[in-house]
């Protein structure tokens, strides 16, 4: 009876840990709970990305460019691209998460350097942590940010007109709040629209308001103060209180088991999205947590399904 349930145990974990057969059309098969991603990860089940990949004789980088002054430090950010690019080249914007406290521009590397080798030229920018600055320095950092690649971009080669905020955890609620709100300006925007053609959120929290989400201690760190005495600026903080028809398509990722942003963020959104009759892509993903895509088999999945995203609202121009 021992054998049999050893033998049990150990084929639900190569189940749960398998790859589709149509892998990046279905979902990697997900886990029970948070525990269970644990043990795996333990036992070494699970195959992790590398999170400094090599960079390829393909591609050139244009590192630590400052977009931003500020009394804490200068704000820089990164570029790559193909080489030998010939004609203007759609862009795509990473923005880190880190619960708006910690985290690199680099984070995302094993996204800038896919999608560059496709013929996109990619981005990636930082910002201030609420230890810094608290909001809305952030919302402005980045607004910065995409400003300065709007207004340089083309001595890059960069096509201005064809740009994606991609962003994780934190870094998907400052790319939403971008995408959805006008306001937070405090760079030159002089002939700069702040208008974005398409918004990538994995796992990043939409509204402030919600008990769990003001049960979190980050937040009055973030905000600068309790919901109790400051409400308004929780929902200024929300990106879901500017969502309107005229907003730009948006692809989400989010799992089913994440306790850090619960799924029911994504729902909302999701709903006001459609109630808004924007486009939008909903990936739903049962049995994955926060930070999912450290897992090889879900990474390559969303990175199948943003580039079709990205063929669909930013096309390279061939």
């Amino acid at each position: 009876m021992r054998r049999y349930s050893l033998a049990l145990f150990f084929s639900f974990i190569i189940y749960c840990t398998g790859q589709d057969l149509q892998e990046g059309l279905q979902p990697p098969s997900g886990y029970w709970n948070n525990t269970f991603i644990k043990l795996y990860l333990a036992l070494g089940l699970v195959d992790l990305v590398d999170l400094s990949p090599e960079i390829p004789p393909s591609i050139e980088i244009f590192s630590d460019i400052v977009f931003k002054e500020t009394e804490q430090r200068p704000l820089k950010l990164d570029i790559y691209r193909k080489k030998n690019i010939h004609q203007p080249a759609p862009v795509i914007i990473f923005i880190h998460g880190g619960s708006w406290k910690t985290g690199d521009k680099k984070d995302y590397l094993i996204y800038l350097l896919h999608f560059a080798e496709k013929g996109y030229i990619t981005a990636s920018l930082s910002y201030r942590f609420f230890q810094e600055a608290i909001f809305p320095a952030a919302v402005e950092d980045v607004r910065c940010g995409v400003n300065w690649i709007k207004k340089h971009g083309t001595n890059y080669g960069m096509d201005t007109n064809k740009i994606v905020l991609v962003g994780g955890s934190a870094g998907a609620h400052l790319a939403m709040m971008l995408g959805y709100s006008q306001n937070f300006q405090s760079c030159d925007t002089n002939n700069v629209s702040p208008r974005v053609q398409g918004v990538v959120n994995i796992y990043g929290p939409v509204d402030l308001t919600t008990d769990f989400a003001i049960a979190q201690p980050v937040l009055p760190e973030f905000i600068g103060d309790s919901y109790e005495n400051m409400p308004t600026g929780y929902q200024d903080a929300s990106p879901i209180s500017y969502i309107s028809n005229d907003d730009p398509p948006t692809l989400t990722f989010h799992g089913t088991i994440d306790n850090v942003v619960p799924v029911g963020q994504a729902d909302m959104l999701d709903k006001k999205l459609n109630e808004n009759h924007i486009f939008h892509e909903y990936h739903r993903l049962k049995g994955w947590p926060h930070t999912m895509d450290l897992a090889v088999s879900m990474n390559n999945y969303m990175k199948f399904y943003m580039y079709q995203f990205f063929k669909k609202v930013i096309p390279l121009n061939l």
